[in-house]
C-alpha cells in the first residue's frame, strides 16, 4: 500500500482472495455489512439506531430492509408499538353520568369538624 486511494472493486477484489485462501464460504463484501445490521437488530436494538450505524437516509430505508430479514424483531416492534396506542374505554351498562365522565366534587365540600358539624 502506498496511501492512494482504494478503489471498490480493488477493496472487494482483495476481500475475495482473503476469503478464499482462508477457507470461508464466498461471501461478498456487502453481505458483512447486511451481517451487521441483522445481528444488531438481534440483539435488541432499536431500528433507529441501527439505520444511523447504517447511515442510511431515513429510517424508512432500515425498515424496508431488515423487517422482512428478521420477522421476530418486526412483530416485536409491531407489539411495542401497539402497546403505545391508547384504547377506547368499553362501557358496560349504564353509569350515573350517562357515560360522561364524573368529576369529583371534593374540593366544593368542607371536612367535618371533631364535633361532626359542618
Amino acid at each position: 500500500m502506498d496511501g492512494s486511494e482504494l478503489t471498490p472493486d480493488w477493496v472487494s477484489e482483495h476481500f475475495e482472495r482473503l476469503t478464499f485462501a482462508a477457507g470461508l464460504p464466498p461471501i461478498r463484501l456487502h453481505d458483512l455489512r447486511h451481517g451487521a445490521a441483522t445481528l444488531s437488530l438481534a440483539a435488541g436494538n432499536d431500528m433507529k439506531t441501527t439505520s444511523a450505524m447504517l447511515r442510511h437516509s431515513s429510517i424508512s430505508i432500515t425498515a424496508d430492509l431488515y423487517t422482512t430479514v428478521l420477522p421476530e424483531v418486526a412483530r416485536e416492534a409491531a407489539e411495542a408499538s401497539a402497546a403505545l396506542v391508547p384504547r377506547a374505554v368499553v362501557v358496560t351498562g349504564a353509569s350515573e353520568t350517562g357515560g360522561l365522565p364524573s368529576v369529583s366534587q371534593a374540593g366544593n365540600h368542607r371536612p367535618a369538624d371533631s364535633t361532626g358539624s359542618r
